[in-house]
């Protein structure tokens, strides 16, 4: 089941993760909010449309815009919706 991992700590579990662009998108309600704090960040991808990020933050310690989501997706990147996914030295085990 993959597994998002930050300073030893687990953040999402699920055997239910999209994978685009080689990255696994968990569904919401399976990463543990209390290590995600809202970020000011956002990017634009030319076919997913606009992202949001979170921080993540694990004993005190934070790592600024690892979390992304894409609150309103486009069409072609539906599958995504309700979902984050992490960077930044967030460890992704299957």
């Amino acid at each position: 089941m993959p597994k998002a991992i930050w300073n030893d700590v687990v953040i999402a579990e699920s055997d239910d993760t999209v994978v685009v662009e080689g990255n696994h998108y968990f569904p919401a309600d399976s990463v543990a909010e209390a290590y995600l704090a809202p970020s000011d960040r956002h990017s634009v991808c030319y076919w997913k449309g606009i992202a949001s990020y979170y921080d993540v933050v694990v004993d005190g310690a934070t790592n600024p815009a690892a979390a992304w989501f894409y609150p309103d997706p486009s069409p072609a990147a539906r599958q995504i919706k309700d979902r984050i996914a992490f960077w930044k030295g967030v460890r992704i085990e299957a």
